[in-house]
């Protein structure tokens, strides 16, 4: 007998943690998650880079179903966010229904069984839901830049740390200044003997309000009712702050930069390189970034800025555009991940055969970012157009997890398979797109992940975090299809 099971969760990050816990709490048991990895953490897990540290509080940062009093920092550091997030899942039994090291190849929908086939790299087996929570923070992005491949030293991105190498006294080129090179230049820049800083489009750095957190107020979180709520309530006041600022770009936006103009003045007195370093676009047009020590790193004798792009590398030479050169033992890769091209699309065929990838052609779309036209009984947690510039993705996992346990909640007792209509998803993304235009996150040009290959933002929420909840946990019935299907849930 093929092995069949009612829910498979891909992915054991936040999303499939949240997933996996809250489908068991709603009574669904039969939940198997499917991680390729060996442990719990998904992105927290994969990136281990130096610096790496959340910039969002951490009392946000968290689930809202289990509070973390013991928090070291405002802002937590990647080994204390995995060992939280491997704590609550060990907390919530998942060991018993996770399988670690099994990555998932293939997904088909079977129209006659009402059912997908989905094959492993340990097997196949039948499923009747799939909730796809690898997310968007997977998969590097690799540049397509002439010679990488032969260069002569040691190259990997930065979600792939090379903790072997030891870059002590090395000649260091690092190609990207996005949000995770902004945490690692400081730190490589102190074993290193030159660091050569490739940057393609400058950045918007804000100081990070970051501090320890006394031990009064741990007391408090663990002692006093509601502390820990408050203080979650403040930091969601704090970022919705941020949020307003990305819907009213004027004045407030205007008014934002102006503190990033600021900070750069102050920390890089050289006005050559703050001239290097100032964007020529709007803040919030790119991800903000937060830091207190990356201007400074970059005033160090042993770090250049090369304000340009890569044009190749030829040995051991990085050639910029500009016709820069540089020297250097290793490259180090700060390129981001496929945010918008995410690897499981091209593994998912729904209805017609045609994989997810095809369907997007290139624009991921998603109804409420969970529910895709054409793929009855599938799910994506952190999907299309839910992205935010400043809320946690906690928010947005536990908002769409509620969404998805209803869903299959309602589908199992009508016994029938659920998809969302084309006419429906349609209409909800022409409301997207038309709200985007205004925000900080449309109204200027830039380069960002945000815009996807055919030009359009595919990844941003143009409303309120509290909008996002509101809409994207609250189940329509009234709004699906429901097809009932005949065949009985048998699970091995």
């Amino acid at each position: 007998m093929t092995e069949h099971h009612e829910v498979v969760i891909v992915g054991a990050g936040i999303s499939g943690v949240c997933a996996a816990i809250k489908l068991r709490e709603a009574g669904i048991d039969d939940v198997v998650v499917l991680e390729k990895a060996e442990t719990y953490g998904g992105t927290w897990r994969a990136n281990t880079y130096p610096g790496l540290a959340c910039d969002v509080p951490s009392g946000l940062y968290s689930y809202s179903f289990a509070p973390n009093s013991e928090w070291s920092r405002l802002f937590s550091e990647q080994p204390e966010i995995l060992a939280y997030v491997e704590g609550v899942a060990r907390d919530a039994g998942l060991d018993d229904v996770t399988r670690f090291g099994e990555e998932v190849l293939d997904a088909r929908w079977d129209a006659a069984q009402a059912i997908w086939n989905v094959t492993t790299t340990s097997g196949t087996l039948t499923v009747t839901h799939v909730v796809a929570a690898a997310g968007p923070w997977n998969e590097p992005n690799i540049p397509d830049i002439p010679g990488l491949s032969d260069f002569d030293g040691e190259v990997f991105h930065s979600a792939r740390w090379n903790h072997d190498y030891d870059l002590t006294g090395k000649q260091i080129a690092v190609i990207g200044t996005g949000a995770s090179a902004v945490q690692f230049v400081p730190r490589i820049r102190e074993q290193a003997a030159e660091v050569h800083l490739f940057q393609r489009t400058a950045h918007w750095v804000l100081p990070k309000p970051d501090h320890p957190v006394p031990g009064f107020e741990k007391w408090a979180m663990r002692r006093l009712p509601g502390a820990q709520a408050g203080l979650r309530g403040a930091e969601y006041g704090m970022l919705e702050a941020v949020g307003a600022a990305y819907h009213r770009p004027r004045p407030y936006m205007y008014a934002l930069q102006a503190v990033g103009k600021a900070y750069l003045r102050a920390t890089v007195r050289d006005k050559e390189l703050r001239r290097t370093l100032t964007p020529n676009y709007l803040l919030g047009c790119k991800r903000i970034l937060f830091s207190n020590n990356y201007y400074q790193s970059l005033t160090k004798p042993n770090v250049s800025v090369h304000g340009t792009a890569v044009d190749a590398v030829k040995g051991s030479t990085i050639v910029g555009a500009d016709g820069t050169t540089a020297e250097v033992d290793a490259i180090i890769l700060g390129t981001g991940f496929q945010i918008l091209d995410m690897p499981v699309a091209e593994r998912v065929r729904g209805t017609d055969g045609r994989t997810l990838a095809e369907h997007w052609g290139g624009s991921p779309e998603a109804y409420l970012g969970t529910m895709v036209a054409g793929f009855p009984n599938a799910f994506i947690v952190l999907g299309p157009s839910l992205g935010t510039g400043h809320s946690s993705a906690f928010t947005i996992v536990e908002s769409q997890v509620s969404l998805i346990v209803q869903a299959i909640g309602v589908a199992r007792a009508k016994r029938a398979s659920i998809e969302v209509p084309k006419e429906v998803q349609d209409a909800y993304i022409a409301e997207v797109q038309a709200a985007l235009p205004g925000t900080a996150y449309n109204l200027t040009s830039c380069h960002s992940y945000y815009i996807d290959s055919n030009g359009r933002n595919s990844f941003s929420w143009p409303w309120s975090t509290a909008e996002l909840v509101r809409r994207v946990s609250r189940f329509d019935p009234s709004v699906y299809t429901f097809t009932a299907r005949e065949r009985e849930e048998v699970s091995a």
